[in-house]
């Protein structure tokens, strides 16, 4: 009687990965959650930045936009679901972001030859700005809710419920404004190249298609970082206090 052979290369082989697994643990899947993670940001960015501009027509419609913001849905959701909702779900794409970002960056430093390195730098100019850019915004969004979510590093006496006071008090300090500006300046670079690269990702970009992209990057960048400087600037000039 002949035995069952022993090297099986059916049974042998390790089980393959489930295609939603592999595609995800592939460089192509990482880049695939940056971009998705990185449009839902920009999301966020283009409504919150809309929002910050209401600073110019005075504490009250100010003050009423906060308010509304807490009570948005209702009387469908209770006070503040939708705005927990909306942090859930940023928060979920900030870190999907990040750890993509880690994943891939340690990737390509694996796969760097040793000796290649010593040449020349792998990197462009644009990848070693975008980690920058990301380490000062993860900084500056903690700084930004301790400052004016929580009013733990807030200077001037936080209150609450008084949003445009807090944000007059916390331009009114030197430091404030640099902090802010410089974050705002990194979310400009972030976002040209990011959106751009987004594009490529998900395959919207090509030949026909660049000159355009590239234009929409460009006036992302410059429109939400020119709305945000505004309101430091306003404060520091006088015309909003």
């Amino acid at each position: 009687m002949a035995l069952a052979p022993t090297g099986n290369r059916t049974t042998d082989r390790p089980p393959s990965p489930t295609p939603s697994r592999g595609f995800l643990s592939s460089t192509l899947g990482k880049k695939t959650v940056m971009a998705v993670s990185g449009l839902i940001m920009l999301g966020y960015l283009v409504a919150h930045v809309a929002g910050n501009l209401k600073v110019f027509f005075g504490p009250e419609e100010f003050n009423e936009y906060a308010h509304w913001l807490r009570v948005m849905g209702a009387p469908l959701l209770h006070h503040e679901w939708a705005l927990w909702i909306v942090r859930i779900v940023l928060l979920a794409a900030v870190g999907a972001h990040a750890v993509s970002a880690y994943q891939l960056s340690r990737r390509d430093i694996k796969a760097r030859p040793t000796a290649y390195v010593h040449r020349r730098r792998r990197a462009s100019y644009a990848t070693r700005t975008m980690r920058w850019g990301g380490i000062i915004l993860a900084l500056f969004i903690v700084w930004h809710i301790l400052d004016l979510t929580t009013g733990t590093v807030h200077t001037g006496g936080f209150e609450e419920g008084k949003p445009y006071q807090n944000v007059v008090d916390t331009f009114s300090t030197w430091y404030g404004n640099v902090i802010y500006i410089v974050a705002m300046l990194a979310v400009g670079l972030h976002v040209r190249h990011g959106f751009w690269s987004a594009a490529q990702t998900l395959g919207v970009g090509n030949a026909r298609r660049e000159r355009l992209l590239r234009g929409l990057a460009n006036g992302l960048a410059v429109a939400l970082t020119a709305g945000f400087v505004s309101v430091p600037v306003a404060v520091m000039t006088g015309v909003v206090s």
